[in-house]
């Protein structure tokens, strides 16, 4: 149970940390686009980072199977079950 709550206490904090310089990378600030669509960029980009870093920080920590599983289960809820076959 303590390596999952890490995973997830690391996950949302990475995915944080990944966000705003993915956006600058991409010529996004806060400068020269509207605040409201800055941060919806921010919050899209921080989630689909989070997808990605929550199985990748899970495999580090040795519980792959699971994080996969939730993944399936989350994107699925989402509207992508089909891409998951």
């Amino acid at each position: 149970m303590i390596s999952i709550f890490l995973v997830f206490a690391f996950t949302g904090t990475s995915s944080v940390f990944v966000g705003r310089p993915i956006l600058v990378l991409i010529g996004i600030t806060k400068e020269n686009l509207n605040s409201f669509l800055y941060w919806i960029l921010y919050i899209i980009i921080g989630f689909i980072f989070y997808q990605i870093l929550l199985v990748c920080i899970g495999w580090i920590f040795g519980q792959f199977q699971f994080f996969w599983n939730f993944e399936k289960k989350m994107l699925s809820r989402l509207g992508f079950k089909r891409f998951l076959n």
